[in-house]
């Protein structure tokens, strides 16, 4: 038995870690963190599958039976090749999951309008992987995309609180907007952007909901190991939590204050 794993190029992750532990607080969990090599947005699919499969075998070799990928960009970019083609070589008992179809496979059940907005990377944008996600649940739903290469930066700089944001926020949210006129529903793509929800929020008129992936993502999981009982009897119930990083671990335990809410302390995972 053993924990379940969990992802991210950097600390965006540790908001979706920290909805699931208040979901499920019963298993254990490792995060593993890439800051070695983030941002993963503006790389391409085979540098992006590389590295996230190398971290998912790090993960499997800490006994880690299931591997969430708390990344979009990572979710959008390698999830399929690694579930198609890796997996079935590596480790075919084990399961590695992403935080892309949860949200396709609800949002279209949020929209009125039928126009729904997703705000993200360059790289989870170009996938495409949204569209085509939420399409297979709902093809009668208009998809607009919008990249926010701003935001990540300004969190991770702990500047999302100051003034400065709002140019950044205003900037985008007007963008999306004009894209279609009766949009409704936004989605924050990218497990950075809750961080900015009150500053989102306040650039938007009334009437728009707003999604972030850590709830939905939670719920997702919680309903996948009661429908995979054999999955959910490998898993591990300490209610521990252990934190890595490819980079240092003092930067981890300050910046991962921010996103997960509470003081961690982590250790140095080495990559190739």
């Amino acid at each position: 038995m053993g924990p379940i794993g969990v992802f991210d190029s950097g600390y965006g992750g540790l908001t979706v870690l920290k909805e699931i532990v208040a979901e499920l607080p019963q298993y254990d969990y490792i995060y593993l963190g890439d800051n070695a090599r983030a941002p993963y947005g503006n790389r391409g699919f085979d540098t992006i599958h590389a590295y996230t499969l190398e971290c998912v075998e790090k993960l499997f070799g800490m006994g880690c039976p299931l591997v969430i990928l708390a990344c979009n960009t990572a979710s959008a970019k390698a999830l399929r090749t690694i579930q198609q083609k890796d997996l079935p070589n590596i480790a075919p008992d084990n399961r590695v999951l992403g935080v892309i179809r949860p949200t396709s496979e609800m949002v279209g059940t949020i929209t009125e309008t039928g126009e729904i907005g997703i705000l993200a990377t360059n790289g989870t944008v170009s996938s495409e992987s949204y569209p085509l996600e939420i399409h297979k649940f709902f093809p009668q739903v208009n998809v607009h995309q919008l990249a926010c290469p701003m935001w990540v930066p300004l969190i991770e700089n702990n500047e999302h609180e100051s003034e400065g944001a709002d140019y950044f926020v205003k900037e985008y949210i007007d963008k999306i907007l004009s894209k279609a006129e009766n949009i409704d529903t936004l989605v924050l793509g990218c497990t950075h952007y809750p961080l900015l929800m009150k500053k989102i929020k306040q650039y938007l008129p009334g009437g728009i909901t707003v999604l972030s992936q850590g709830k939905i993502v939670a719920h997702s999981l919680k309903d996948y190991l009661r429908r995979h009982p054999e999955m959910e009897t490998r898993l591990s119930k300490h209610k521990q939590q252990q934190f890595f990083t490819t980079d240092d671990p003092a930067i981890f335990d300050k910046m991962a204050e921010i996103f997960y809410g509470k003081s961690v302390q982590s250790r140095k995972m080495q990559t190739r």
